[in-house]
């Protein structure tokens, strides 16, 4: 459902969705550009994007895409692999795609943690985005883990796959935006989201768990 039906039917859960949703894909952007940043890329420093500015980072098309259909997406960070020096460059492809997704896993994280430690009621207000958010950034890292191009999965998997393996993935790449949509408007891709997001609770309980909470 895009999120225009919730706004007419319920404003106020339109606002906090959207701006949930919007600064859950900004840290994830960050991420990106933080790393690739540490590893010898200043090209997202220099072009204003290492910012929580929202304006930096909306992309039209990706938000009207979000309006409408529910699915959207902001504009990626600039990353410049050339920058990284050759003997890292293999392991910053895969440490910057990864960055996003460890970005989301984090959020989801704290906000599991906060639910647990605040012992809310299931109809606080508190709990109720608490519990959102922590469901936006799960989906969110399940959903760019899917190894086709051009979510971050994609990337990872090229850091440790064989020249021959890149360069097919590479070539799919112009067209992955629209394998991706086709495959989530046929539903394909719903089985591989829920086991992603599964492996991901199930690494948050387990890490919970590890610090004695939960």
């Amino acid at each position: 459902m895009g999120l225009i039906r919730l706004l007419m039917s319920n404003p106020e859960a339109f606002v906090v969705l959207s701006v949930l949703l919007l600064y859950s894909v900004i840290f994830h952007e960050l991420a990106h550009g933080w790393v690739a940043y540490k590893m010898g890329d200043p090209t997202a420093k220099w072009m204003g994007r290492l910012t929580l500015n929202p304006i930096k980072h909306l992309d039209l098309i990706g938000s009207l895409m979000l309006l409408i259909v529910g699915f959207g997406w902001a504009k990626p960070v600039p990353v410049n692999l050339e920058n990284i020096p050759a003997e890292k460059r293999r392991r910053g492809i895969i440490l910057v795609s990864a960055a996003g997704i460890t970005a989301n896993i984090i959020c989801a994280f704290i906000a599991i943690l906060l639910l647990q430690l605040l012992s809310l009621g299931a109809g606080n207000i508190i709990s109720r985005i608490l519990s959102l958010l922590a469901y936006i950034n799960i989906m969110l890292a399940a959903f760019n883990l899917i190894p086709i191009p051009p979510l971050d999965g994609s990337k990872i998997l090229m850091g440790f796959a064989s020249e021959s393996v890149n360069r097919v993935v590479s070539q799919i790449e112009p067209f992955g935006i629209f394998i991706v949509l086709g495959l989530l408007y046929l539903g394909a891709l719903n089985p591989v989201i829920d086991m992603l997001q599964n492996v991901i609770v199930g690494l948050i309980s387990l890490i919970l768990h590890a610090v004695g909470v939960g």
